[in-house]
Parts: structure tokens; C-alpha cells; sequence
């Protein structure tokens, strides 16, 4: 594969399997390889974010439990533990080398409020400035189930958004993506490098390799939909083989090379967040008029464009925006609350046009069509 610019912001993503050991606590080993070659590549100027899991693997044995929990509070209690003693060894580590370890825990919701992504983002550019390596981990112990990414796959990939990364490395139990689970198939081929999520790929998704993770390579395919999507480029090889990191880096790895899409639209921060990040609150319905102006990216919608309102939002949320025959065609943020749209709604056309500001400005509008990938990933 040929570079066409050189690669300076890296995100990685490391698994609890690729710090712990087989007891499920922290395996020193396993860090100090790890570090050593994020060291290598800050050395050769690089900005690095590692976006790493290994909290509750690394905490439930000191809470007392003999095998990785399965209640949510013990989950939480020992990710409280872990994550304490997670940071002290990367900080340890890092500093030993003369650079120093940042500690970001982060929710989805710290994603899906505009304001705290901005905050998110600007925090982590000012650490990279600085030379500083943010390390980022989902706050486990406070996260309830439906608030969560699920895993650091896809938060690995959001991140690597919020930060402009120029390539996403994630590290597995597994050497890259397969046409089958080679697990189960010994024909297995390796796919060197991947240009589209195809269904066919999808399917041959296998289930979580590892009981210390909670990431299968579904959630992998996810987040690679993510960063292909937002032009950047991604990895995906086996943790633990000498080098990989680096190697991945200048593309001389063993491993899976997910390809930015050649056609991706350069989402500004604002609509990567609309596209990615925001959770839409409520719908609404245009006219054919307005699905014209969303498709061939013309104007905005305008208060005479609205046909219906579902839901309840306020100014400034972003709704789902349907056409009048029932498809979703865009993700955009609106100017009016569900209860002022759905008065103008009640007017004549004429009355309508006494209102000046757009529903929806095309600044703060994403078309489907400009994404791969369906929204809320």
C-alpha cells in the first residue's frame, strides 16, 4: 500500500487480552512492549491516543471475585479498582521514558452533547500539542448499559474522528479479518486489504475471541465502518508480535488494512458529530421539494417544507428528517422546538412564510447519501 501523506496522529486500540494475563490481572510484560513501541513512534513524531480497555480485567480479582464478573455493579466495582492501577502502570511506564500518561474517561453521552464533544476534543488536541499521551477508556463505573459504546472498538473509531486521526490501529486476539472464522475453518484466507464492508464480510464476522474482552469482530466491522467512512484509514493485527504497531504504522505489518473510502465526504467536525455522535431526539416529514434541495445539497428546509413533526425536541437537537413517501434521506440539527414546528405546521403556506429562519440550515444537515454506514453506529 502506498502512503499518500505522512501519518502523524495515531489512535490505538488496545484490548483487555492484550494487557493481562491468563489470571486476568496485568501483565507487565505485556505493557512495557506496549509502550515501548507507542515510545518508538513519539520518538519519531508521532501523536499517539491509546484508547484502552483492561479496568474491570485488571480490578475484579482485587474486589475478591475469582472469575471476570457478570453483575453490573460488581462490573462497575472492579473497573473503579482497575482503573486505578491500570493508569499507574501506563503513567509508570511512560514517564520512565521521559513522556507523560493523560487519563480521559469518557461516556456516550460525553459524545452525544455537542458541547461536551467540542470540550473532548479540544482537551485531547491541547494534550497532543503537548507531547502529553491521552488514554482514554470508557468510565465503566458509572456507565449503565444503554448509555455505553458497548466496546472500545467503537469508541476507538470515534475517537480517532474527534481527533483528526490519520490511521486507527486496533489490536486483537486474531491477525486480521478473515474470509471465514478460522477458529472453525482451516481454509480461512487472510484479507490483506479491504476497500468496502460488503455483506459478505459482515457474515464472516465471528463471535468474541477472548473472555477477558467484550468485543467480538462484529464490533470491529462496526468500528472500521466508522473510519473508512470518515476517510480515515484503518489496522487490525494480532497483539503481542513484535513490532506490529509500528510496523502497522508504515504499513509493513501482518494484518488487515481497512482502506478510507476513495468517495467519502469530508465531514466537517459539526456533521461528523450530527452523522455519528448526536442521537437523534424526534422526526420529521418534507415535502418533495425539500428531499430535491437534501439530495443535490441546494439550500435549507424551510418552514413551508414541513409536512410533519414526531416526537418531541427542542431547538437545537437533532431529528431524523423523512421525505413524504416514508424514507429517512438526512440527520439534522433544528432551530425550532417539536411544539413551534408543529404550530407552523398548522398554518396555510402563506402564514408560513412569514417565518425567515430555516428549519434546518444545510451547514447543520448530513444526506444519507454522503455516508456508507447508517447513522447512530
Amino acid at each position: 500500500m502506498t502512503q499518500t501523506k505522512e501519518q502523524k496522529r495515531i489512535v490505538i486500540k488496545i484490548g483487555s487480552s492484550s494487557i493481562t494475563s491468563l489470571h486476568g490481572e496485568i501483565s507487565r510484560r505485556k505493557l512495557e512492549r506496549l509502550v515501548d513501541e507507542v515510545v518508538k513512534l513519539k520518538d519519531e513524531g508521532y501523536e499517539v491516543v491509546l484508547v484502552s480497555s483492561g479496568a474491570v480485567a485488571a480490578g475484579y480479582r482485587k474486589l475478591g471475585c475469582l472469575k471476570r464478573p457478570d453483575t453490573l455493579p460488581e462490573k462497575q466495582a472492579a473497573a473503579s479498582i482497575g482503573q486505578g492501577l491500570l493508569m499507574e502502570a501506563y503513567s509508570e511506564l511512560f514517564l520512565s521514558h521521559g513522556y507523560v500518561a493523560s487519563q480521559i474517561l469518557i461516556t456516550r453521552s460525553d459524545f452525544s452533547d455537542e458541547n461536551r464533544y467540542n470540550n473532548a476534543r479540544n482537551t485531547t488536541n491541547v494534550l497532543l500539542e503537548r507531547g502529553i499521551v491521552p488514554i482514554i477508556n470508557e468510565n465503566d463505573t458509572i456507565t449503565i448499559d444503554r448509555l455505553k459504546f458497548g466496546d472500545n472498538d467503537t469508541l476507538s473509531a470515534k475517537v480517532a474522528g474527534l481527533v483528526d486521526a490519520d490511521k486507527l490501529i486496533i489490536l486483537s486476539d486474531i491477525d486480521g479479518l478473515y474470509d471465514a472464522d478460522p477458529r472453525k475453518n482451516s481454509d480461512a484466507k487472510l484479507l490483506d486489504h479491504v476497500y468496502q464492508i460488503t455483506p459478505e464480510i459482515e457474515a464472516a464476522a465471528g463471535d468474541p475471541g477472548s473472555s477477558v474482552g467484550t468485543g467480538g469482530m462484529k464490533s470491529k466491522i462496526d468500528a472500521f465502518k466508522i473510519s473508512m467512512a470518515s476517510g480515515i484509514p484503518a489496522f487490525l493485527g494480532k497483539s503481542g508480535v513484535r513490532n506490529l504497531i509500528v510496523d502497522a504504522v508504515h504499513d509493513r505489518a501482518k494484518g488487515t488494512y481497512f482502506e478510507a473510502e476513495k468517495d467519502a465526504v469530508n465531514l466537517n467536525h459539526k456533521k461528523q458529530w450530527i452523522a455519528f455522535n448526536s442521537g437523534p431526539e424526534g422526526e420529521i416529514i418534507v415535502d418533495f421539494e425539500a428531499k430535491s434541495t437534501i439530495i443535490e445539497r441546494k439550500s435549507d428546509i424551510l418552514p413551508r417544507n414541513i409536512l410533519e413533526v414526531k416526537g418531541k425536541f427542542r431547538k437545537g437537537s437533532v431529528v431524523r428528517i423523512f421525505s413524504d413517501v416514508g424514507e429517512e434521506i438526512a440527520l439534522g440539527e433544528v432551530k425550532y422546538s417539536s411544539e413551534d414546528l408543529t404550530r407552523i405546521v398548522a398554518l396555510d403556506i402563506q402564514q408560513r412564510g412569514d417565518f425567515q429562519e430555516s428549519v434546518v440550515s444545510i451547514e447543520d444537515l448530513v444526506c444519507h447519501l454522503d455516508l456508507s454506514i447508517p447513522v447512530g453506529l
